[in-house]
């Protein structure tokens, strides 16, 4: 069974790009979001395994996905990894506030990220 990834990037033209990429090298079933509003609804119909999400999006900005999916009974069982254009570092700690997996900054290395994914979902299915 393919494990499922949802992207969350305004950035429509990298989120496809890493769609394509992680559904070739690593066979996981990926679906790309970019905005955030009605994500908890999405997590409920699509109910991924990890969730890849930009910090700065109009709207709903990326620290406030971590919130609203925090505050979710599923969406707070979701590993988060951050992947942003931003390397602030008040931006990386806000993030592991919330409970965020891991932080990469754009570009992204497929091989990097895809540990990072496994990683997430191997330590997910040890604490269930």
């Amino acid at each position: 069974m393919k494990k499922k990834i949802m992207i969350i990037d305004d950035e429509e033209s990298f989120a496809l790009l890493l769609k394509i990429r992680l559904e070739a090298s690593a066979s996981y079933e990926v679906m790309a979001a970019t905005e955030a509003k009605d994500i908890i609804n999405r997590i409920h119909i699509f109910k991924p395994d990890v969730i890849l999400l930009d910090l700065l999006m109009p709207g709903i900005g990326g620290l406030d996905v971590c919130q609203m999916l925090n505050n979710d009974p599923v969406g707070q069982t979701i590993p988060i990894i951050v992947v942003s254009g931003l390397d602030k570092s008040t931006d990386k700690v806000e993030a592991f506030k919330f409970g965020v997996t891991d932080y990469f900054v754009k570009p992204v290395d497929d091989a990097k990220i895809i540990e990072a994914i496994e990683k997430a979902i191997k330590s997910k299915s040890e604490q269930s």
